[in-house]
């Protein structure tokens, strides 16, 4: 009996310390001192128990076995994984012209701006607040650094010049290709470039946007030219992001938007030296709703933020996209509930949206589809107050720690069992806390 419980006693203390030094790792040094202070509180029965004899001993005993033992099923056995998954898919298109981006484009006594707001004089009120702030990147917004803020315009401004891209000639020659050998193969390259994943699925009439909305594609009809689609995730930095919404997070968001648009356009550029058509979709000529796809390719889920939830980063990634005729295997979609179950029980990116765009209400169908909707009014004009895309919500997402071997752990168990998820939430919240205050930048980026 003793050397059972001084086993599994160390076994919790070991692994609480170990979650103590890889929190302070990860600049938490709240999470760090709970998971000490925790493996310090979970030593003392064990050890009491061990070596002080005293009366009921074997009850306390039965009791601290009962304990450990009912943790470990918790942890491994599944439940809930399932219940009640519903994913219905959208009945129609987006139009591309009233998303944010494309309405912060409109500039007063255009053609464009008549025609817009012809059609939707609800938004013009709503889209008037943001136009009256200093805007995105611009001097004047509260989160302004000179130096983050022209870091992550040069990021932008590069990908801007590289739109031009998308398209290019296809190879007269075209090289037969076996579909699971070319899809295994792209896959694994695309990884060597930089993507965290890639996933492919046959590309639907919802997955293209129906109208075009920025810059020369403005009011452009989008048609469905390629049968399969090609979503790559890339990582945005969790330093970077525990940051927001200061400066440092749109450099981020800007550089990651740049490595995610050049596997694309490589990847384009590689299937049409094959002698197939490709088009990519990088950052701010898009023809295709990147989350639809990425989620139908196996990503991830769209969780209670409107972003794509992956398994190992959350939706602490950007994306883009090759749409193609190169004959390619599918991968299936996730159809994960556990995502799903955690965004109905957590809510903390809801109390820490700065905006409170973000519902604390259930899914619903909206345009014949079941998910969350953001307010991306309110959301959007908070980003011309701060001057950064915030990703308040992304910073504060228990899928959002690293990628490693404790929070790997724990994934696990959110994605096995209900019960686990429930519990790893609510000790989500008290190691990390309920609104965890921003984190400084990084030490070799910070300005006077």
């Amino acid at each position: 009996m003793q050397l059972i419980l001084i086993l599994a006693g160390a076994g919790l203390f070991l692994f609480f310390v170990y979650s103590a030094v890889v929190s302070w790792r990860e600049r938490e040094p709240v999470a760090a001192k709970h998971f000490f202070i925790t493996a310090i509180l979970i030593l003392i029965p064990f050890f009491l128990t061990a070596f002080i004899p005293f009366t009921g001993k074997v009850f306390v005993f039965s009791l601290l076995m009962a304990g450990w033992t009912a943790g470990i099923l918790i942890f491994l056995l599944p439940n809930g994984k399932n219940h009640a998954y519903r994913q219905v898919k959208p009945e129609g298109k987006i139009d591309e012209r009233d998303t944010m981006f494309s309405r912060n484009e409109l500039m007063p006594d255009t053609e464009n701006f008549e025609d817009y707001y012809k059609h939707h004089p609800e938004k013009k009120a709503l889209d008037d607040r943001f136009r009256g702030n200093k805007g995105l990147l611009q001097k004047g917004t509260t989160q302004y650094n000179p130096f983050y803020f022209a870091s992550a315009d040069a990021s932008f401004e590069t990908i801007a010049a590289l739109r031009n891209f998308v398209n290019g000639t296809v190879a007269t020659e075209k090289i037969p290709v076996k579909p699971e050998e070319i899809s295994r193969y792209i896959k694994n390259w695309s990884k060597k470039l930089g993507a965290v994943d890639c996933g492919i699925t046959e590309l639907q009439d919802y997955h293209i946007y129906s109208t075009g909305g920025r810059g020369e594609r403005y009011g452009r009809k989008f048609e469905k030219r390629h049968r399969f689609a090609l979503a790559f995730t890339v990582e945005m930095n969790h330093e970077m992001i525990q940051t927001a919404p200061a400066g440092t997070v749109v450099m981020e968001s800007g550089q990651q938007y740049l490595e995610s648009g050049r596997i694309a356009l490589q990847v384009a550029r590689f299937i049409r030296n094959l002698g197939y058509e490709a088009r990519a979709h990088i950052d701010g000529n898009y023809e295709v709703v990147c989350p639809l796809v990425a989620r139908d390719a196996g990503l991830g889920e769209i969780g209670r933020i409107g972003l794509l939830m992956t398994p190992k980063q959350g939706p602490r990634v950007r994306i883009a996209v090759v749409t193609t005729n190169l004959p390619l295997i599918t991968d299936r979609p996730l159809h994960d509930f556990s995502f799903i179950d955690a965004c109905v029980q957590c809510k903390k990116c809801a109390e820490v949206c700065p905006s409170n765009a973000i519902s604390f209400n259930d899914r619903e169908i909206i345009n014949g589809s079941l998910h969350w909707q953001i307010n991306q009014e309110s959301c959007f004009t908070f980003w011309t107050i701060a001057g950064t895309d915030c990703g308040r919500c992304i910073s504060v997402c228990p899928y959002s720690h690293p990628d490693n071997g404790l929070h790997n752990l724990v994934r696990f168990g959110m994605h096995n069992s209900g019960a686990f998820r429930k519990i790893a939430l609510k000790m989500d919240d008290i190691y990390y806390g309920r609104k965890p205050i921003p984190k400084p930048p990084p030490k070799k980026l910070q300005t006077t």
